[in-house]
């Protein structure tokens, strides 16, 4: 694993969303494209990442309508950005000891991709079969 960058990995042009869209918006997003996380952008510079779990979490909550409520009142305000070429070992390394589902990569301060624990085992069983992986995937794809 030592040899491979996460952009081998990742998933690439993830969905994305605005600080000031809805945690309503949000939802929809990740229900119509099975995702769980959502990189928020602020003028398309990164400034968060919102879970499934954060969504579910606020609008549970008692008096907190999905329809106002923004996404930058859910949203962790430091996410785990990484760029391309980071190996893909300190990555799930890191992601494994804070214990967060997913990483942001990001070029030339543009989200590009999106490393989750499912893009993490789907790495483990192409190296532990010894087979390389073609250069990142779009979400949805074969």
């Amino acid at each position: 694993m030592s040899g491979y960058a996460v952009r081998r990995f990742m998933t690439l042009a993830p969905k994305v969303v605005a600080a000031g869209s809805t945690l309503g918006e949000a939802h929809r997003i990740m229900r119509e494209h099975c995702i769980r996380h959502l990189p928020v952008v602020d003028g398309g510079a990164l400034v968060g990442v919102v879970s499934q779990r954060d969504v579910y979490l606020l609008e549970t909550l008692k008096g907190v309508d999905p329809a106002t409520a923004r996404v930058e009142d859910a949203m962790a305000a430091e996410p785990y950005a990484v760029g391309p070429d980071t190996p893909l070992a300190e990555v799930a390394g890191e992601m494994a000891r804070r214990r967060i589902g997913s990483a942001v990569v990001v070029e030339r301060g543009e989200v590009i991709g999106l490393f989750t624990t499912v893009d993490a085992l789907g790495a483990l069983v192409t190296l532990s079969r010894g087979r390389g992986a073609d250069r990142g995937r779009v979400r949805g794809a074969p």
